[in-house]
């Protein structure tokens, strides 16, 4: 039964292993988000931090910010979306598609 238990700890501290190369790879990774027809462009890293942000020049209207506001918040979310489903899909090759809570 022990040596049951000893192999089981290995294979977990392993996967450990791996899901923290994983997770060091996946926050190099970038996803862009886009809005307005892509006038709008937000680069994510894979630990959510906003890279950049690109606004076309026609876009920008200084008697309707509003509208480049809201495109803005669009693209940010977007990108945050691509990003998330990177970390996702990264994450279910090193856990073999196991759902795993609190892993994310």
């Amino acid at each position: 039964m022990s040596k049951g238990f000893g192999n089981l700890m290995r294979q977990a501290q392993q996967m450990q292993k791996k899901m923290a190369t994983a997770q060091g790879e996946v926050e190099q990774m970038t996803a862009t988000g886009e809005a307005g027809q892509g006038k709008v462009t937000a680069v994510v890293t894979g630990g959510y931090t906003l890279k950049s942000l690109t606004i076309a020049p026609d876009l920008i209207d200084p008697a309707d910010p509003e509208t480049m506001q809201d495109l803005i918040v669009l693209a940010v979310n977007d990108g945050v979306a691509k990003a998330k489903a990177l970390k996702e899909e990264a994450m279910k090759k090193v856990t073999g598609g196991m759902n795993i809570p609190g892993l994310f």
